[in-house]
């Protein structure tokens, strides 16, 4: 069996890391089967070296064996470009198997791609709905699912929106989150980390000098709708200096697309000269984990933190108004509570949670063990 795998943006790269163990590990123990041929391809989404590269040396996983070096552009050229690439490397190679992880746009275009050529996907993170079509990452989970000839889902809700949906249920493997694969692989070597030499090995500028980050807010922020938008922007900015960072450092690992919008906005001199906030270039895995691990309380827009969080116990006020993965919602047992970008909302909400503690919550099948269960599915509907 020939597999090729598709990675484009920093989100995947957390995801796939288990799958090449997973089909490394049975290539070993399984002597009798005939080996599993395994190509990674690198459609080059993120190609800022700082957020690619050591994420690939810190989880252990193999160089790509094929880099697309698509690189940026708008949606339509991302995904084009990708779909030209990619038919080049189908042609060649002749897969059984396309595995596409998550909804970036390299997840749409090489479903896409691979059901031209008629070679069979599977979908890891199968089903996930945030029911909201301005998303380009909606738009993406929703095309792959309907191409995918395997939809690997990572919680009961997701499967529930596939049978909404129509999808029969041999085209399904309820099979857990392959993120909680990562985080469980790597929780002892995040945890011998420190967090005062993460915030020394990575700040952008010299920090306050005796800053004490043993109770720390930590925050990431990137999405359009949160920094493309001064009057949405500002307002957050203001909150985070003098409410936030007034009652406990606020560590921000600063991504690209923030800082250029809040350079842009005039707001990024009032982040540099707060004594409070302590602003680092983006993390690697196991470092952002650390932080993760002993946060007070996370503010951030990502997805696959709002997982970690879940799992983690560390409260979490996700700064969208709507959410693909409800199960880390409170309402659900989880840790994350809905925020969006109101700072009434996220005020009310920040001082609810100040003393609150961890209550770490594992979701069905979020054991470690979901890489091995989608190979099984892999090699099961051969």
């Amino acid at each position: 069996m020939k597999i090729i795998s598709v990675v484009g943006a920093r989100p995947n790269f957390m995801k796939i890391a288990p799958f090449c163990k997973a089909i490394a590990a049975y290539n070993i123990t399984c002597a009798q089967a005939e080996p599993i041929e395994h190509l990674l391809v690198h459609t080059g989404q993120h190609y800022d070296d700082r957020m690619n590269r050591a994420f690939f040396e810190a989880l252990g996983i193999p160089d790509a064996d094929i880099n697309l070096g698509i690189g940026s552009g708008s949606h339509a050229e991302q995904v084009g470009e990708t779909m030209i690439a990619f038919e080049k490397v189908l042609k060649e190679h002749k897969p059984d198997w396309v595995v596409v992880v998550g909804d970036v746009n390299a997840t749409c275009a090489c479903s896409v791609t691979a059901k031209k050529e008629h070679v069979k996907v599977a979908h890891i993170e199968a089903g996930l709905r945030s029911f909201d079509l301005e998303m380009p990452e909606e738009i993406n989970r929703m095309v792959t699912d309907r191409l995918s000839d395997l939809l690997l889902t990572p919680c009961r809700i997701s499967v529930q929106n596939l049978k909404a949906e129509g999808v029969p249920e041999d085209r399904m493997a309820f099979v857990g989150n392959i993120m909680i694969d990562t985080l469980e692989a790597n929780r002892d070597k995040a945890a011998a980390l420190s967090v005062d030499a993460i915030v020394k090995d990575n700040v952008l500028f010299p920090a306050e000098s005796g800053l004490d980050v043993s109770r720390f807010a930590l925050m990431t922020m990137h999405r359009p709708s949160n920094v493309d938008d001064k009057d949405v922007l500002e307002p957050l900015i203001h909150f985070l200096c003098d409410e936030v960072a007034s009652k406990m450092p606020l560590i921000w690992p600063m991504h690209p697309r923030a800082r250029k919008q809040l350079e842009a906005f005039g707001l990024w001199e009032k982040l540099v000269n707060h004594p409070q906030v302590v602003l680092l270039h983006p993390l690697g895995y196991h470092e952002m984990l650390r932080l993760n691990m002993g946060a007070s309380v996370m503010l951030t827009d990502s997805g696959g933190l709002q997982e970690e969080c879940c799992v983690l116990g560390t409260p979490c006020l996700t700064l969208r108004w709507n959410t693909e993965r409800p199960v880390t919602l409170r309402e659900h047992g989880g840790a994350s509570v809905l925020v969006g970008n109101n700072v009434d909302r996220l005020r009310e909400e920040f001082n609810g949670i100040l003393n609150s503690e961890r209550c770490p919550q594992r979701p069905e099948l979020w054991d470690g063990h979901t890489a091995e269960r989608i190979l099984s599915e892999l090699i099961t509907h051969m």
